[in-house]
């Protein structure tokens, strides 16, 4: 049966791991959150002081980045894979609005990409996997048979992401996660270092106006074309 690479870039809050998961799922293949993976580093660098709100060692997390050891296990009971780092499992933890505002910066670091885009490479060598994240179309897998660019305005996301943390009992204002989703917006559009750009090849997909079911089965009829 023939397999294919799906690449699915955007802006945060777009959905794209809700539906990575569910084409993967669909299709049997492998799903990869590459944001968990750039969530992790982060959460790394907050545990061990390297970054806080006004001060960012760039130095000492890249000389650490040796000893980060990231890998995914699957939960039955989830559905999904979840995230470890150093055998840790820390998916919850790298979930939070303080991990968001520190990931993009995290993201801009030459060497931190470097690593996980090996990594990611390396993942999607055998094709049959869902992947997303923000350069995962036009850096880790250019020549992915199918590139979705999911995106939304910034008031939607954001009041999407405020549902999602406080349904989890997370104390924050929509304010907050807005100033989150339009900081973060602008840091991934404009660092030097694969920035968030749409390939050239992608389909975009607007999902203001469109739940998870009527997502769903835009993109998985895009899907079957490719595999006819």
């Amino acid at each position: 049966m023939k397999t294919i690479t799906i690449a699915i870039d955007g802006f945060s809050s777009t959905g794209k791991s809700t539906l990575a998961k569910q084409l993967a799922q669909h299709l049997g293949y492998v799903y990869v959150d590459t944001g968990a993976m750039y969530r992790a580093i982060t959460f790394f660098a907050m545990q061990n002081g390297y970054i806080s709100n006004d001060f960012f060692d760039k130095e000492t997390l890249i000389n650490a980045l040796p000893s980060i050891k990231l890998h995914f296990e699957f939960s039955v009971e989830l559905g999904f894979a979840e995230m470890f780092l150093n055998n840790t499992n820390v998916e919850k933890e790298i979930r939070t609005l303080e991990v968001s505002n520190f990931v993009s910066k995290v993201a801009e670091v030459s060497e931190v990409r470097s690593k996980l885009v090996e990594q990611q490479k390396e993942m999607g060598k055998n094709k049959a996997i869902v992947m997303d994240g923000r350069d995962i179309g036009t850096v880790v897998f250019p020549d992915a048979e199918l590139k979705i660019f999911m995106t939304a305005s910034a008031e939607t996301r954001a009041q999407r992401r405020f549902d999602e943390l406080e349904a989890k009992g997370d104390e924050v204002t929509y304010e907050e996660v807005l100033e989150n989703v339009q900081k973060r917006d602008y840091i991934d559009t404009h660092r030097e270092d694969s920035p968030l750009v749409m390939a050239n090849d992608a389909i975009e997909i607007d999902n203001s106006y469109l739940n998870k079911e009527e997502q769903f089965k835009v993109v998985l009829e895009l899907v079957e074309e490719v595999l006819l």
